[in-house]
């Protein structure tokens, strides 16, 4: 195993070097139109709270489209606002 040393200023440089990009890189996640975020099977799962199963029903019942790629399954974020909106359920005003 081979140790490498370097100073602690230059540690720090490439420190803050990383968080710059790292910054940029969440900035620019950000601007994406949610139109334009596609998710997949996973991420989905755990953005409705759902299992598998559940999911495929959306699929199977048209409720949610998809793409599939190979094996893959993706969605885009998009839809999934569009089917939380329209089973959305406002609370009565007393």
């Amino acid at each position: 195993m081979n140790v490498i040393t370097i100073e602690s200023e230059v540690f720090k440089s490439l420190q803050n070097h990383l968080e710059a990009i790292n910054n940029k890189l969440d900035k620019e996640l950000c601007k994406t139109p949610l139109s334009e975020l596609w998710l997949d099977n996973q991420d989905v799962i755990e953005l409705l709270h759902c299992s598998k199963r559940t999911l495929q029903n959306y699929r199977d019942s048209g409720k949610l489209s998809y793409s599939k790629v190979g094996a893959k399954l993706y969605y885009k974020a998009n839809d999934i606002e569009v089917l939380l909106n329209n089973h959305y359920l406002k609370a009565n005003a007393k």
